[in-house]
């Protein structure tokens, strides 16, 4: 059997808790919790990241998150908690339920960066060379 899509976001989404801007920032302010930019390089540099998130595109993640790839980074754990975001949510759950069937335990889903930004949330810019 096949699946679509659509059949591919509701797995996630049962997978992958689904948390509001809030309760992130209430976990942000805790140890031992990375939040991870699942979009497009274009996409940071034309809007900014959440302050202090890791930048690590949907297509690059399970190498970024597996210690036995070459391309590993050390920010993933799977002690830590776990926060994944893009443009509207689609990509972060997929990439969540990505993490978790990693190993990681504690994922969570921010959903849209848009989201974050409308809420107030702390944002980091892009600093073109040479400004």
């Amino acid at each position: 059997m096949s699946l679509g899509i659509k059949q591919m976001m509701e797995a996630a989404n049962q997978m992958v808790p689904r948390i509001p801007p809030l309760r992130a920032r209430e976990m942000m302010s805790k140890d031992n919790v990375l939040v991870v930019d699942v979009r497009d390089a274009p996409e940071v540099e034309k809007d900014g990241k959440i302050a202090g998130a890791l930048h690590v595109s949907r297509g690059m993640l399970e190498f970024r998150a597996d210690p036995e790839s070459p391309y590993h980074d050390s920010n993933f754990s799977r002690g830590k908690t776990i926060i994944v975001y893009c443009a509207s949510g689609g990509r972060s759950a997929l990439s969540g339920k990505v993490l978790k069937e990693m190993g990681y335990e504690q994922v969570y889903n921010l959903g849209a960066f848009k989201e974050w930004v409308e809420s107030g949330g702390d944002v980091d810019h892009v600093i073109e060379p040479g400004m």
